[in-house]
């Protein structure tokens, strides 16, 4: 009886296409994995997202929002309607997916079992000037969809239904490259419907975003301050440089008037009455 020959094994071509699609699908898993960290901070108004790409930090936001939408809802006459507003929150316990680009970028969070989703849009450009090349990025696009037959927010709607809205030639938080932006106070971003609902307005605040160029994961780079922060903290640092410049004139003329007061001293006084010529000798 001859021995069992040893050989290769080869998988079949339907196995092979089995674990091509679990590599595909893994790689697309690492590709968009994105981290909801806003626990780890104090604010309970405020979400950190973190993306990751192939293992490598390629987005970091962190960020308090919250959304004005307008709505109807019945009169007591169940006849007219009566306009309302709901105040929706990001929520810290919000879903979220992203997407890394060398020059776009997304983040994506949904909450409430996706009954409300926002989107952020980022782009990277370029142009060139007399001083050189010279590149930033800006948050191009936010969308928002929301569906006001939820109850959490939405109080007996007229005509509840899913909505999107979308803002319209958005450059927002304008940045060099490189830079991170960060902005305490608040911004306000309008977004507009397409099924003729009223404009949504999005207030973020507290914000500290980088789409693009992360050097180190979990670290900021340098902070690009928005111009109201820029404002504020001229007004707070205003008043202490102008007492220390008060101050110092203070200081320079009493050194002055000590300083004359030292000299005259020392001159000989001249009478000014003839009478006392004759004392002098």
């Amino acid at each position: 009886m001859e021995p069992r020959r040893r050989g290769t094994w080869s998988p079949s071509p339907g196995f092979r296409g089995l674990l091509l699609l679990v590599y595909a699908l893994a790689t697309i898993a690492a590709e968009q994995e994105v981290e909801n960290l806003s626990g780890l901070s104090p604010n309970p108004e405020k979400a950190i997202f973190v993306v990751r790409e192939n293992g490598t930090i390629c987005l970091m936001a962190e960020f308090a929002a919250k959304l004005i939408v307008p709505y109807d809802v019945s009169a007591p006459n169940f006849v007219d309607t009566l306009p309302e507003q709901a105040y929706i929150p990001l929520s810290r316990a919000a879903e979220e997916r992203g997407k890394c680009g060398s020059n776009e970028s997304e983040l994506q969070i949904s909450w409430i079992d996706k009954a409300y989703t926002l989107r952020l849009y980022f782009v990277k450009e370029s142009r060139n000037t007399s001083a050189g090349p010279e590149a930033w990025w800006k948050m191009n696009k936010v969308q928002f969809v929301y569906d006001s037959s939820e109850h959490t927010y939405f109080k007996e709607a007229v005509n509840p239904g899913k909505h999107t809205v979308t803002t319209r030639h958005l450059s927002a938080l304008v940045t060099p490259a490189g830079k991170s932006y960060e902005c305490q106070a608040q911004q306000t971003i309008s977004l507009a419907s397409s099924d003729h609902q009223k404009a949504v307005v999005l207030l973020l605040s507290e914000i500290r975003l980088q789409p693009f160029d992360i050097r180190s994961d979990y670290v900021f780079s340098e902070g690009h301050k928005c111009r109201v922060d820029q404002t504020e903290q001229l007004e707070e640092t205003l008043p202490l440089v102008l007492g220390l410049i008060l101050g110092l004139i203070i200081v320079i003329t009493l050194g002055v008037y000590h300083i004359h007061l030292k000299m005259t001293a020392n001159q000989v006084q001249i009478p000014r009455d003839r009478s006392e010529y004759k004392h002098m000798g």
